[in-house]
């Protein structure tokens, strides 16, 4: 299978890694039998097919993708709008960060167990971005909020970026580079109040768009906010394809995912526990708006 052809059918099944691991198997695994070689041959018969069938939908020119991985980040912030993003077909995605060294979620207590390896340092990339994304997590979120590094980068991307976006805290990281000044957004429910500290005008809200900037609540929210992404980028109808795909048809236990909704008990446990973290998250944006000049 040449590299054009693999192309085209892993991006066709990530909506890719369906595909990429039969390629990858074809091409290391024992010689495969006449029998086995037809019915691959047949399945990359029908994909290429399909392609053609269905061309309208997968056109459209390339968009290119940088999402910031950083230290303490929450990898589900960072995994689910990116399984949406990888379903994609004409697309490049960056994991951006100062460095190639793997980004671990270190928080005490509970050491990394799944280190993310960013593929694109700052300094390489690319000078447009269709869609510029940060994800949350704390403490990370709180040491990137003062990362002046962290901070120029963003508020340069954020100038020609087509989509200026996040997910959970990362609208505190957005805020504190000063790209959401005057724009509703949204954050973690405990958070989002804090958003006005740094110019921003707090909205409750699974997904929350005004303008270009596009913002996301916490953690499980990234891919409702994918899918909504992917349907700016393409179709309505490809990102529902892409949430078929996905088989994101959530069906919860129990009816207890925004404060609204949970028992009381339940919400006044974790404002307990957040007390402190809230507290964190306030001070730090007005460090961040002091230097911001606001």
């Amino acid at each position: 299978m040449d590299r054009r052809r693999f192309i085209k059918l892993s991006a066709l099944t990530s909506l890719s890694a369906l595909l990429a691991r039969s390629a990858w198997a074809k091409s290391t695994a024992k010689p495969k039998t006449e029998i086995q070689e037809a019915t691959i041959d047949y399945a990359d018969q029908q994909h290429q097919q399909a392609m053609q069938q269905y061309s309208e939908l997968l056109g459209g020119p390339k968009v290119t993708i940088g999402m910031l991985v950083y230290p303490g980040m929450f990898l589900q912030d960072l995994v689910g709008p990116l399984a949406v993003f990888e379903a994609l077909m004409n697309r490049e995605i960056h994991l951006l960060w100062k460095d190639l060294n793997p980004v671990k979620q270190d928080t005490p207590g509970h050491p990394t167990l799944i280190p993310v390896t960013p593929t694109t340092t700052f300094e390489q990339c690319p000078e447009h971005l269709d869609v510029l994304f940060v994800p949350g997590g704390v403490p990370g979120t709180f040491s990137m909020m003062e990362d002046e590094t962290v901070l120029k980068f963003l508020a340069e991307k954020g100038k020609t970026a087509r989509y200026v976006t996040s997910v959970c805290t990362g609208s505190l990281i957005l805020g504190a580079s000063g790209l959401l000044d005057g724009y509703r957004a949204t954050s973690y429910w405990s958070t989002c109040d804090v958003l006005k500290e740094l110019g921003a005008i707090p909205t409750k809200g699974r997904i929350v768009i005004d303008r270009n900037r596009i913002t996301g609540g916490g953690v499980t929210a990234g891919i409702d906010f994918g899918l909504k992404i992917a349907a700016l980028l393409t179709s309505e109808i490809y990102a529902q394809a892409i949430q078929l795909y996905l088989e994101y048809d959530p069906q919860p236990p129990f009816d207890a995912g925004s404060p609204e909704k949970a028992p009381p008990l339940a919400v006044r446990f974790l404002n307990d526990m957040f007390a402190g973290m809230v507290q964190t998250a306030t001070v730090t944006a007005r460090r961040a708006k002091a230097r911001l000049g606001k």
